[in-house]
């Protein structure tokens, strides 16, 4: 008896084995055809997909756009959906691939080297340290900011969220990082504004 000859990799699956995944937490926001938006977190991605942890379910097929912390917009469409996330398949050209790839490494061995707070930025005290945190479920408090940087924040708070969790800095969005003995720290996912620092925004 003969054996059946093995069928080739589909196109598809070629296509995803041509990049390397890398683990993520990286947090977002994705939108769908008919423009509803919900929070969204991405756990592992390569160039060409990622995997996106959602309580939202989706289903195969549908386009969608996706906004994710340090990697700004991306477009893709879902090849496989469960209730707890989904896999988006990204478009894009060859450019914008290698510039995803750039910022994946990045992202990748900054974690490894444990850099949380991302000291790329000089950090600074602002002109007024007294500022509100919102955090996911709407409950406010006021904090005192130790120090500030466009890349994140350490504040002095009565209250630790815990890590990982979405909070609002003034207007601001990020998420908390790291406790530290009477605050946490603060990684924003956008610029913050200039009026933070106690200035214009240039």
């Amino acid at each position: 008896m003969t054996q059946a000859p093995k069928q080739a990799p589909t196109e598809e699956y070629a296509e995803r084995r041509r990049f390397s995944r890398f683990p993520v937490d990286i947090l977002g926001r994705f939108m769908r055809e008919d423009h509803s938006e919900y929070p969204c977190r991405a756990e592992n991605m390569s160039p060409g997909d990622v995997a996106i942890a959602t309580p939202v379910e989706l289903r195969e097929g549908e386009n969608i756009i996706l906004y994710l912390d340090h990697i700004g917009r991306l477009e893709g469409v879902v090849i496989r959906a469960s209730p707890g996330g989904f896999a988006l398949k990204l478009k894009g050209t060859d450019r914008k691939r290698e510039k995803l790839a750039a910022q994946l490494t990045w992202l990748v061995n900054r974690h490894e080297l444990d850099l949380p707070e991302d000291r790329r930025h000089e950090r600074v005290a602002p002109e007024n340290p007294f500022v509100d945190v919102v955090l996911e479920d709407g409950r406010r408090y006021q904090v005192r900011i130790i120090d500030l940087s466009l890349s994140g924040a350490a504040v002095s708070s009565k209250v630790r969220p815990a890590i990982g969790a979405r909070v609002t800095m003034g207007t601001t969005h990020g998420r908390v990082v790291r406790h530290l003995e009477d605050g946490f720290a603060i990684e924003f996912g956008t610029v913050p504004a200039g009026e933070m620092f106690g200035r214009s925004a240039d």
